[in-house]
């Protein structure tokens, strides 16, 4: 196993935003693609009428959560990566690499284990008629070589992004999205001669692109990291102790995700209980929060693989406190950023939303005051957070995060629709005081400082 020298005893790199930057820009080109690829997929199977339409949205709603599953654990394992790459442990990576994919792959399996077993059943309940349910459960069949993919691709995708290689997977992406487009329209509809699949074609359009995706993935891991197969040995002595110990450490940010994820959706269904045009100016503007949103998420997520990086180098305190510096100065220019997107798109409501009612567009433009201040404490919080997971503090974070959802913001926003009626300007104002909520807890904790301290040794 490597010792890592004493802290005082290596050079003090000069990391700064730049380096934040660079690692940020195609972590955030990569999950706007991400997040706009279920848009045109619900562009293209649209065509085909509300029922297709339908059985798309509620196939994609149960394979959501297993993406979801993936997706948190994959955000681990970038931490755990980056760890791993500052160590300059080849043993620690190549654990990494290999714990990361069997765990990976078995939050896939099992997720589509539970939908053979459930899935059926699940969408007959929802669904309005059995036709819907019909062309979901094909959807579902097909999509399934989605799921697997994904569970291979998101673990690559996570492994470069912890090296510091963002670029790669964004290429990835870049490839796979024109021919996920190309080939569902093809299948959709039945071009050159192929049969038309209708919505099912939607689901093998993604399903031939995210294998064209993993392709490309393995392809590059093959050729930088090719090396690491002949490594010999693991991080905790074997790879069963291995793999505990990666699921131990991305077991609570794991927690965190499907916290998130299960709070906004049952937030959601309370919004529903609003005022139609009130539920309608909530339903457009979530979107645009969540995507603009990964500006300043992104930022804060390269910062945090950046200090993993230098905590797997033990670099002293001075370090670390003059890049934490500099990462918090470029979080306020994100966070800038994302409130001049929020203010254009309320401002912009009557053009872009010509077709709703003006009592709707109203909403939306009473929206913008909490949009313009929300994304400063946001982005300050995803800082600590990102941080303190770095160091390996993971269940402090967890912690944090699940308590001021499910203790505040999921009962005060059923408390203010359900019994008070409040206007809906304070029901999103809610999502403002969860982020101030959460803003002394996470940073009494950094300013105390044991993360510069922290050990990456287990």
């Amino acid at each position: 196993m490597t010792i890592n020298p004493p802290r005082d005893t290596l050079p003090a790199p000069n990391f700064g935003a730049r380096n934040i930057f660079n690692l940020a820009w195609p972590m955030t080109l990569k999950a706007i693609i991400l997040h706009g690829t279920v848009v045109i997929d619900a562009y293209l199977v649209s065509s085909l009428g509300e029922t297709a339409l339908a059985a798309m949205g509620l196939a994609a709603a149960i394979a959501g959560f297993v993406l979801g599953g993936i997706l948190a654990f994959s955000n681990a394992m970038q931490i755990r990566t980056a760890q791993a790459f500052g160590t300059n442990d080849p043993v620690f990576l190549k654990s990494v690499l290999v714990s990361g994919m069997g765990i990976s792959l078995a939050v896939g399996s099992i997720g589509l284990l539970v939908i053979s077993l459930f899935g059926g059943r699940l969408l007959a309940a929802m669904a309005p008629t059995d036709e819907v349910v019909g062309l979901a459960i094909n959807y579902l069949a097909v999509f399934s070589l989605v799921i697997l993919g994904e569970a291979v691709g998101q673990c690559l995708s996570s492994f470069f992004n912890g090296c510091g290689r963002t670029k790669l997977p964004l290429y990835s992406f870049c490839l796979s999205l024109p021919i996920n487009v190309a080939a569902s329209i093809v299948l959709i509809h039945g071009l050159f001669g192929l049969p038309a699949f209708g919505v099912t074609g939607a689901a093998m359009g993604s399903a031939i692109a995210v294998c064209v995706q993993v392709g490309f993935l393995v392809w590059r891991l093959v050729r930088l990291d090719g090396h690491l197969r002949h490594v010999a040995g693991w991080r905790n002595g074997t790879l069963n102790a291995t793999i505990r110990r990666h699921l131990a450490f991305s077991l609570p940010i794991a927690a965190t995700f499907f916290s998130a994820t299960f709070a906004a959706q049952f937030c959601t269904l309370i919004y529903a209980k609003m005022s139609l045009n009130e539920f309608a100016a909530m339903t457009i503007i979530a979107p645009w929060i969540m995507v603009a949103g990964t500006i300043g998420m992104q930022w804060a997520q390269a910062s945090g693989i950046i200090v993993a990086q230098l905590l797997g180098q033990r670099q002293p305190e001075a370090v670390l406190d003059r890049f934490l510096g500099s990462a918090w100065r470029g979080a306020f220019v994100a966070a800038a950023c994302v409130a001049l997107v929020y203010s254009g798109v309320c401002l912009s409501a009557g053009v872009l939303y010509s077709d709703l009612s003006v009592e709707t567009r109203a909403y939306l433009l009473s929206f913008l005051p909490i949009l313009l201040i929300m994304p400063f404490p946001k982005c300050s919080n995803a800082i600590c957070g990102n941080t303190l997971r770095a160091s390996g503090d993971t269940i402090y974070v967890m912690h944090v995060f699940i308590w001021s959802q499910w203790l505040f913001r999921v009962p005060a926003t059923a408390i203010a629709v359900l019994y008070f009626q409040v206007p809906v300007f304070w029901v999103l104002s809610l999502l403002l005081l969860e982020e101030f909520v959460k803003f002394p807890a996470f940073h009494r904790r950094l300013l105390k400082g044991d993360w510069k301290r922290a050990e990456l040794a287990a």
